[in-house]
């Protein structure tokens, strides 16, 4: 049933009409469907397609994809990529099919966007105190018994707003809970202390709206990570499994959840998680990296764990922004029609890589040329040479961050490396 749901989403995607909406779709395919449009198979760069226009590559992306399903699969871990990422059903759909446990969620928005389109397992790794969010879950949890869901708690109130709420709703169903251990002073969210982990233990023991399933965190929030200080912090979580489960306080369970995983850390990860002890049920590994599915030309590129395990693989950067030179009122001076409400550039500016011919279509590399800021519609560009780029050229900048970068797209053209459009990946932010 769950796979009927997440097709019938699929092809309501597909359904979909190309319209004013979406951005650089070619403005005579104003009515078409995607799905139509998709099957028309047009060149990027030759059949209408206006700039700025994010690509992702179609080839990158089935390569990430293998890869990061072969290494969970190599090391035992399950896996349930962050989908706030992408925010994209299509993709999540091609992740549980190659091999996800779930999705991961940040916020009840992004959960009601994965029920939607039948995703049945679902990690929140935040916790849950807002009520109209929590009355919404008891009944999705109540309608649906193959649901799978898990959340983080961190606060005593936490426990106690999730409490009321679930039994002001009328909760038929516990909510499954994991208790977030803190990844140091001065990190993010997560309770920063053994002992006050054992008393939020006790606190989800005293209420039969929650069950207590596991432990989890983010490594990726270690201050001053290194990986002595990461692999340190995840020991401890494991050791907490541990002390939990030999207090008895995952009687019954199938399985016991232990998760971390972010995108830069998850070769530590896999190695302290392949030497948990046996305990009254199976753990389940649950890896919860997001980024890998476009990668990136930056911040991603830099800290990848595939740098320190080049054996194991390399992710290959999916995104592509490309954009046209619509002034150049100096020889060392050009500017770009791309800015803030096209690229991301929380974490690093856009890197121009190849310029292609606005005259014949030959393409080059972007030699001398250096996006040095960006206005919400423009990036300003240096120039080394009068000849480096005209009015008309199109440049092809590589990104970092793909969380910021899909943010910005609602339907983003998937592309092989000729130019022919394949399809069309629908964004939900």
């Amino acid at each position: 049933m769950a796979g009927e749901r997440l097709a019938q989403g699929l092809k309501g995607l597909a359904d979909e009409r190309v319209d004013h909406r979406f951005k650089a779709l070619p403005p005579d395919a104003e009515g078409r469907t995607v799905g139509r449009l998709a099957a028309e198979r047009r060149n990027l760069f030759r059949d209408g397609f206006t700039t700025p226009v994010l690509a992702l590559s179609a080839e990158s992306v089935a390569h990430n994809l293998a890869l990061m399903e072969t290494y969970a699969a190599r090391h035992g871990l399950a896996f349930a990529p962050h989908g706030k990422t992408c925010m994209a059903p299509q993709l999540f759909a091609r992740q549980l099919e190659h091999g996800a446990w779930g999705i991961t969620a940040a916020v009840p928005h992004q959960v009601r966007v994965y029920r939607h389109y039948g995703i049945q397992q679902i990690f929140l790794a935040n916790e849950l105190v807002d009520a109209a969010a929590l009355r919404w879950l008891a009944g999705e949890l109540a309608a649906d018994p193959g649901f799978r869901f898990v959340c983080y708690v961190d606060s005593l109130r936490g426990i106690e707003l999730m409490d009321t709420a679930l039994r002001e709703a009328g909760a038929t169903r516990p909510v499954d809970v994991v208790v977030e251990l803190g990844a140091g002073e001065g990190a993010r969210t997560g309770v920063r202390t053994e002992t006050e982990c054992l008393e939020l233990a006790d606190a989800i023991a005293g209420v039969d709206t929650l069950r207590l399933v596991g432990v989890a965190g983010y490594e990726g929030e270690v201050p001053d990570a290194t990986p002595e200080r990461v692999t340190a912090w995840l020991r401890r979580l494991v050791a907490l499994a541990v002390e939990f489960d030999r207090a008895g306080r995952f009687a019954d369970l199938d399985q016991i959840v232990i998760s971390a995983g972010g995108s830069a850390w998850f070769d530590a990860v896999a190695e302290v998680f392949a030497e948990i002890p046996a305990l009254t049920a199976p753990p389940l590994k649950l890896l919860r990296s997001g980024a890998y599915v476009s990668h990136d030309d930056g911040h991603y590129r830099e800290v990848t764990p595939f740098n320190r395990v080049p054996e194991e693989g390399t992710l290959q950067p999916a995104f592509r922004l490309w954009a046209q030179v619509v002034s150049r009122p100096t020889p060392e001076q050009a500017f770009l029609n791309a800015g803030k409400r096209d690229a991301a550039y929380d974490l690093h500016l856009p890197r121009a890589q190849v310029v292609r011919s606005g005259r014949d279509g030959t393409w080059r590399p972007a030699d001398g040329v250096t996006v040095t800021g960006l206005s919400d519609q423009h990036a300003w560009v240096r120039t080394e040479r009068a000849g480096d780029l005209e009015v008309g050229d199109w440049v092809g900048l590589g990104l970092s961050h793909p969380c910021t970068s899909f943010d910005k797209w609602q339907l983003i053209p998937l592309v092989e490396q000729d130019g022919t459009v394949t399809d069309f990946i629908r964004t939900f932010f």
